[in-house]
């Protein structure tokens, strides 16, 4: 796309009509790509191959890149999801399939030098609002930089969402009564403190996510003992870390983009069969699962209790537990797991319901974290709030009445990047499609079919229920009832469909 799809003085005159600005300059892009991380920088090299000549900036708040695995930095985060399919498609991977945070970043540097996206990246800019103008058709952002303090104005005709979905500053922990009498630490791994010493203390591990159960074992060679403290128990997959198929293709000296796409494939393939399962034999499914916890803790550790769920499996995300590591501390001795609820908070640790008391030098409180659908940032359509709950979405990435964006929100039941690659697919085809038509403007809408279509919230909780969308759902846009107009979480199906979409279908009106 060599050429701008608005012109700057446009842009300009936008700036001045909406904002009502000083005399601050705006600089002009084609896309304002929001957040550098897995998602960001995916987008970045997805403009750059497919769309040669696009100007494009990408703004990210934070010092650097990696978006997740830069903001946390609690001892043992790594992925829950193997990297085969994690990792970006066009970038084979080479090691471990679990990886850790300095890993992961290490693979998005090399994505970024190889691909010259440094220079299109901007550090330090924290997106304040983001204002479009329909007389212009264009989006003026602005953000604070976090050097100087100084607010710049950036112009763009479309804005691709790449922040995620929660907030980076905070993570949720719930009220708990008497939290304030509790004589130790408490934290939350989201925001880990650098100074935490937890060598020779007792620690209490709130939760039974993927984040306690790296934790756990993380800490628990140094803790005097770990105890990690569930109000319900979470099905886990306990697997070597290691992957059978990519080392034998290893041994053969198969060249490596030939093995990330085979056992691409093939995990892919498992995960499909895997997924069908736990809906049409969910108890065979739990009972595999219950058999690999099992295998590690033994036949006569009380399973039932705490790791076997109330809910079929995939109802919430499986983490995997890499060679099982979490189970090995429990049953050295290191670990402990405590199945009950919280009464309250006391000087020395934790009451439960059950009236017994946890002695605690250290609590965290892994917990989860706030959903944060579009990154705190105030986003006008001509200078009317948007009201992001009223809107409908069309396939988890475009929205009724929000013009020339794309939001990335990955998938739940196989790995965040799958959908990423497949939104900036359809990003770049958009763009292509838009100057073909020269139009400037496209969104959106309920075609005469889809109007009497029965409205219903972004995700079915029989279907996919955690905590963070449960208490967030009342920010997420509606979904209907018919494919195009949901979010789903088959990625297997819009492999093939996000290709075939008809970019002049009804549902797109371009201006």
């Amino acid at each position: 796309m060599p050429d701008s799809l608005t012109t700057t003085s446009a842009i300009a005159q936008a700036a001045d009509t909406t904002m009502k600005a000083s005399a601050a300059p705006v600089e002009h892009f084609d896309v304002v790509i929001v957040g550098a991380g897995i998602s960001g920088i995916g987008g970045a090299y997805h403009l750059t191959t497919q769309s040669p000549g696009t100007r494009f900036v990408v703004l990210e708040a934070q010092e650097s890149f990696g978006g997740t695995w830069l903001t946390h930095q609690y001892p043992g985060i790594r992925s829950d999801s193997d990297l085969y399919t994690f990792g970006y498609r066009f970038k084979p991977w080479t090691g471990r399939p679990i990886a850790t945070a300095d890993e992961i970043r290490t693979y998005m540097g090399e994505v970024i030098a190889e691909n010259g996206l440094a220079r299109h990246i901007r550090y330090g800019h924290r997106i304040r609002s983001a204002q479009w103008s329909s007389a212009e058709n264009a989006w003026i952002v602005e953000a604070v930089r976090a050097d100087t303090g100084e607010t710049v104005r950036i112009g763009a005709t479309f804005l691709w969402m790449c922040q995620g979905y929660y907030r980076h500053d905070e993570g949720y922990t719930p009220d708990w009564p008497g939290m304030e009498a509790f004589a130790g630490r408490i934290v939350h791994p989201q925001t880990w403190p650098a100074d935490l010493n937890y060598a020779g203390k007792k620690v209490i591990v709130i939760g039974s996510g993927a984040t306690a159960a790296t934790l756990v074992p993380a800490i628990a060679g140094d803790c005097a003992h770990v105890t990690m403290l569930q109000r319900s128990p979470t099905y886990f997959i306990p697997a070597r870390n290691a992957n059978v198929l990519a080392e034998t293709l290893r041994e053969l000296q198969i060249d490596e983009t030939w093995i990330h796409e085979i056992v691409r494939r093939k995990i892919l393939f498992d995960q499909a069969t895997f997924t069908r399962r736990s809906f049409e034999e969910p108890e065979a499914v739990k009972n595999e699962l219950l058999a690999g916890v099992r295998a590690h803790l033994g036949p006569d550790f009380d399973i039932d209790t705490h790791f076997t769920p109330g809910y079929r499996p995939w109802r919430q995300r499986i983490a995997y537990v890499p060679d099982g590591d979490l189970f090995k501390s429990v049953r050295a001795g290191k670990a402990s797991v405590v199945t009950d609820e919280i009464e309250r908070f006391t000087r020395k640790g934790i009451l439960l319901k059950s009236g017994r008391e946890l002695e605690a030098d250290i609590i965290v409180t892994a917990t989860g974290f706030h959903l944060n659908v579009l990154g705190d940032i105030a986003l006008t359509i001509d200078g009317k709030p948007l009201v992001f709950s009223d809107s409908v979405t069309y396939r988890g990435m475009m929205f009724t009445g929000v013009p020339n964006m794309a939001w990335v929100f990955g998938y739940f039941r196989a790995s965040w990047t799958l959908r990423a690659d497949l939104i900036a697919d359809f990003v770049c085809r958009l763009l292509a499609h838009m100057k073909k038509k020269g139009a400037r403007r496209v969104e959106v809408a309920l075609r005469p079919e889809d109007r009497d279509m029965k409205l219903l919230p972004w995700i079915d909780a029989e279907n996919f229920n955690p905590g963070y969308l449960m208490r967030g759902m009342h920010l997420l846009p509606k979904r209907g009832d018919k494919p195009e107009w949901q979010h789903t979480q088959d990625y297997w199906t819009e492999k093939d469909v996000f290709p075939a979409i008809d970019l002049d279908d009804a549902a797109f009106v371009y201006g």
